[in-house]
């Protein structure tokens, strides 16, 4: 009989109810990618996140109830968490290998630092299918790993809303749909669903900041914003446009601790 400690997290957030709930399972050694994705899929979260030393860091994998993703920012930030709190890691940099190349993590005081590449996006159609899911259709539209649809105020972001059974007639692989606007007291909001996922609606995506970034960052010819997204749960992000690279900042706070076997 094997086991691992298992963590829930919540990223970008103080609060035990709020951000976005990761969980996270530190390995010495890779379990087949059958068998964390069952496990993923068993915790019922929007990510877990598995991670082994190797090198000078950690290799870092997440994946969804559904799927292994290229990359994920909140589960990044719980994972930095977890080594620091939990594993006692000493250093103020925390090195990942990941699908998406190197990642750091900078300890700050209380907050954690993601350095993690940008994803502009490129002027684009939206899909008929998703067109009529949607509840009010955005001015601008954009296309990275997401889809970045951008609205007039903070208001239609709120409330937008989704017919799931047209979204999910849509596959955008390991993709969703970010939807955005000016903030009313932050410099920009947003909210992301993913088509034909577990969980329709992502409580905080940090990954969605590598494109909402640089989009934002040229409009208001700002370098530093603020962010917040507000899905039921929400979150508030810290973000620096640094050209290649964005860097994401919250905090996090454990809210269970726990062991699986196998």
């Amino acid at each position: 009989m094997n086991s691992a400690k298992c963590y829930t997290i919540n990223g970008f957030s103080e609060d035990h109810t709020g951000g976005n709930p990761a969980c996270v399972i530190p390995l010495e050694r890779w379990l087949e990618p059958d068998h964390m994705q069952a496990i993923a899929k068993e915790m019922g979260l929007a990510e877990t996140a598995f991670f082994v030393p190797e090198r000078d860091g950690f290799t870092l994998r997440w994946f969804t109830p559904d799927l292994e993703i290229d990359l994920c920012g909140h589960a990044t930030l719980a994972a930095a968490h977890c080594i620091k709190t939990h594993l006692g890691y000493g250093a103020s940099i925390v090195k990942f290998y990941s699908k998406s190349g190197a990642l750091s993590v900078r300890f700050e005081q209380e907050k954690y630092v993601l350095d993690f590449p940008s994803r502009p996006g490129e002027s684009a159609d939206l899909p008929e299918t998703i067109v009529k899911a949607l509840s009010h259709q955005p001015l601008e539209v954009y296309k990275a790993r997401d889809y970045l649809l951008i609205y007039h105020r903070q208001e239609d972001v709120e409330s937008l809303a989704i017919n799931r059974e047209i979204f999910d007639q849509i596959n955008l692989g390991t993709g969703g749909v970010i939807v955005s606007a000016p903030g009313v007291s932050h410099d920009f909001v947003s909210r992301f669903f993913t088509p034909q996922a577990t969980i329709l609606e992502d409580p905080v995506t940090g990954s969605a900041h590598c494109t909402l970034v640089p989009y934002w960052a040229k409009r208001l010819n700002k370098q530093s914003l603020t962010a917040r997204q507000c899905s039921a749960r929400g979150g508030e992000l810290r973000c620096q446009d640094q050209g290649e690279r964005v860097l994401i900042s919250g905090h996090a706070v454990t809210t269970h601790e726990s062991s699986i076997e196998w």
